[in-house]
């Protein structure tokens, strides 16, 4: 049986931020994730803020242009329009990032295995055994310490019997290549009880893409009728006459707050399985980077 120092289980932001801070440290990392490649299913907007822009070095080509605009609609359509003179968003090529996070992974000794479902784990002598299913097969590793990045729902998280979330809302948006939109990079929110109970629907643009999304409350509407619904009442603001959808993503996005148990001797939570997102902001990414580098030292420093 193969043993780690540290198994992450969940390949996206948070767990591969971790994984590539661990593996510099020297740390023996195996990184897991039921996806074979990570550009598939991206889950976020992948919008970052100033403050992490400032504090994280991201890589420059992952990055799309600087938006300073924010354009902000009522329920009736009435628009608040606003302008920073700082650089406030830039949009990620999320799938770009994870794959040069992945091979920083890779470069500094972390094992990556692709298309690894997490089975469970229960504790051991020496931290715990995790079970992981490769097509039929089942493999059992020993680890030191578990980390769960396994996303809002984590299967971790209940087998570590830490906090799960209780509440969350859910989002989903289409992805456009050559869309048109006057004015510029820029972020359109909008208020609507309707479209987006709860939350707002969006249109994020970068000068070339743009994500129009819808989120809110799941007992309160239906998510895709609502985005088709968005679809039609924007098309005075958003040219897509030449675009191209190229991806739809979705997923539940949790509201309760970082939770209060995320750690114990055995393991311990990162991103959104810990809670660790800040919609309100639009700064999910945030609390992401900075919780995933902090269980790092925490690691590091435990082990």
């Amino acid at each position: 049986m193969e043993a780690f120092d540290v198994v992450i289980i969940g390949a996206g932001l948070a767990g591969l931020q971790c994984a590539r801070l661990l593996g510099k440290q020297g740390m023996r990392v195996l990184l897991a994730d039921r996806k074979t490649s990570l550009d598939q299913k991206v889950h976020t907007t992948g919008i970052f803020v100033r403050r992490t822009l400032q504090d994280f070095d991201l890589p420059e080509d992952c990055l799309g242009p600087i938006i300073r605009r924010v354009r902000l609609y009522s329920p009736k359509h009435r628009v608040l329009h606003l302008e920073s003179e700082h650089d406030e968003y830039r949009i990620g090529k999320m799938a770009r990032l994870y794959q040069r996070y992945l091979n920083q992974c890779v470069h500094s000794g972390v094992q990556w295995f692709p298309g690894a479902t997490y089975v469970d784990s229960f504790e051991s002598d020496e931290g715990s055994i995790v079970r992981l299913k490769f097509g039929s097969t089942t493999h059992s590793i020993k680890t030191r310490l578990l980390i769960g990045a396994d996303g809002a729902c984590s299967r971790v998280a209940a087998d570590l019997q830490l906090d799960v979330n209780r509440e969350w809302i859910v989002g989903v948006e289409d992805v456009y290549s050559g869309a048109t939109l006057g004015g510029g990079p820029q972020l359109l929110c909008f208020l609507n009880p309707e479209l987006a109970p709860g939350y707002i629907a969006w249109i994020a643009y970068d000068g070339d893409e743009a994500h129009v999304g819808v989120g809110g409350y799941p007992n309160r509407f239906d998510p895709t009728s609502a985005l088709e619904e968005f679809h039609r009442r924007v098309r005075g603001i958003l040219d897509l006459q030449m675009a191209r959808r190229v991806e739809r993503r979705g997923g539940r996005i949790p509201v309760g707050g970082v939770l209060k148990k995320i750690a114990n001797n055995r393991g311990l939570l990162i991103g959104d399985a810990a809670g660790a997102v800040s919609p309100l902001t639009a700064g999910g990414l945030d609390p992401c980077m900075r919780l995933s580098s902090l269980a790092a030292k925490v690691s590091s420093a435990y082990l």
